[in-house]
């Protein structure tokens, strides 16, 4: 065992408040090509979803490769790194206070910091660059050696076991002193599940219908910051 002291963050609904890849395609796009493009790909997701594809595959990542091809391919790889380098600059204000106060603490701690996200690498890393991250583990798009997207991820989405294989991965048969995750949905049950201290980090409502203490504690919401 190392001695390293890792806090594992999944973005969407953990550390911000909402989902930021379906803004951030709206922007990239334009919201006349993105809303006609949802419109495009709606009879796939609703198949999808009623699990009637013919591949065995969960209906959001289906669905998101959809939306990626539809969107993305054919456009230039420099490209997609310029508009996430503009749209990570406003990520600071999606951020949850609670969340940024919890990244706080473990940085002044001298833990190691990484976000694990199904969001895109594009706007992810440079967001975390600019936060004090250490790494990023997002998803990131095919491109040739043209520098063309061909609108495909490059691996499996990063929700579910995929977080806890990018992770083990990223790790290289390291095991770490002391894991810290933070996830909010069945997204990161894998990944809190690999925790020595998983953190399920409520919405508003629910914290406040639980009245949780500010703690981090496994198994339970998460609504303020360790501070000890």
């Amino acid at each position: 065992m190392s001695g390293r002291r890792i806090a594992a963050f999944d973005f969407d609904g953990t550390l911000t408040r909402r989902d930021t890849l379906l803004p951030f395609l709206a922007r990239a796009c334009g919201p006349t090509t993105f809303g006609r493009t949802v419109r495009r790909i709606a009879p796939t997701a609703v198949r999808a979803r009623t699990g009637r594809l013919a591949a065995d595959v969960h209906h959001r990542d289906a669905t998101k490769a959809a939306l990626l091809r539809e969107l993305l391919a054919g456009r230039t790889a420099s490209w997609l790194r310029s508009q996430g380098e503009q749209y990570a600059t406003g990520l600071n204000a999606k951020l949850r206070p609670e969340m940024v106060e919890q990244v706080r603490w473990h940085r002044e701690a001298g833990h190691e910091l990484i976000i694990v996200s199904a969001g895109l690498a594009t706007y992810l890393e440079p967001f975390a660059a600019s936060f004090g991250f250490d790494h990023v583990i997002a998803v990131e798009l095919e491109a040739g050696d043209d520098g063309i997207l061909t609108g495909e991820m490059a691996g499996a989405n990063v929700r579910g076991e995929e977080k806890a294989v990018r992770l083990r991965s990223w790790l290289d048969g390291d095991e770490p002193e002391m894991l810290w995750a933070y996830g909010n949905s069945s997204g990161d049950t894998e990944l809190l599940a690999m925790a020595d201290v998983p953190v399920w980090v409520a919405g508003r409502r629910r914290s406040q219908e639980r009245n949780d203490r500010p703690a981090v504690r496994p198994g339970r919401s998460f609504s303020g910051p360790r501070t000890a």
